[in-house]
């Protein structure tokens, strides 16, 4: 009976964490702002409590259900009041401009220089006289604007117009064609039959993965 149980509370916290999560949105995946960061240690703690705890689950999952609901408020208030986001998300701050380092900055973000630098060179850049701006984002990551001489060349730089990048389409996956892809497309199993045979393949299930440009032009990767 008691293993029913564990079994019960441990479904009901993996369905309650996924509904906070789906309702918090993509944000708390992706970059993590301070709040965000403690919110999603603390939800996750409460979730594995709520999964092993037989006599009153509602207990840690009514705290679950409170921290999900302070989490979207809080995103509410930022988005509709921009200036409390400094207050809540805190602000980004200037490390280095114009060959200058911003002693103070770093220490109101509790940051030393060697942990600086090593942020520099987990951006590529080994030689702080290549940056003219370093700002430390709100989300405790590093932003770095070259100086004009150490930037990539880009197709303005030479006076070139490339053509307009498109996203390649995926239309073989693990040996199985994506119909509704090649439709979109404009393209069909013939198309694809034939394309498959120029590039020495008897079928589908000899493709690993299938992609297709906006010229039409397909690249096949083999199955190993």
């Amino acid at each position: 009976m008691e293993i029913i149980k564990v079994i019960l509370t441990s479904l009901l916290s993996v369905a309650a964490l996924f509904a906070i999560a789906k309702i918090m949105g993509h944000k708390q995946l992706a970059q993590l702002d301070f709040f965000d960061y403690i919110s999603g240690i603390t939800i996750g703690s409460i979730a594995a409590e709520l999964a092993t705890e037989l006599e009153a689950p509602i207990k840690p999952l009514i705290a679950l259900v409170i921290y999900g609901i302070v989490s979207v408020c809080l995103s509410l208030i930022t988005h509709k009041l921009p200036r409390m986001r400094k207050y809540i998300n805190g602000s980004p701050a200037i490390l280095m401009n114009n060959g200058k380092l911003y002693r103070e900055n770093m220490k109101k973000a509790k940051l030393d220089l060697s942990e600086f630098m090593v942020m520099c060179r987990e951006q590529g850049y080994f030689d702080l006289n290549d940056i003219q701006t370093a700002i430390l984002e709100h989300n405790g990551k590093l932003s770095v604007l070259p100086v004009s001489t150490k930037r990539p060349a880009t197709p303005e730089d030479m006076n070139m117009q490339p053509k307009p990048a498109h996203i390649n389409t995926e239309v073989i996956m693990d040996g199985r064609i994506l119909e509704d892809n090649l439709k979109r497309m404009g393209l069909d199993a013939k198309w694809l039959d034939k394309q498959l045979k120029e590039q020495g393949y008897k079928s589908a299930k000899e493709i690993f993965l299938g992609i297709c440009d906006n010229d039409k032009k397909l690249s096949l990767f083999g199955v190993n």
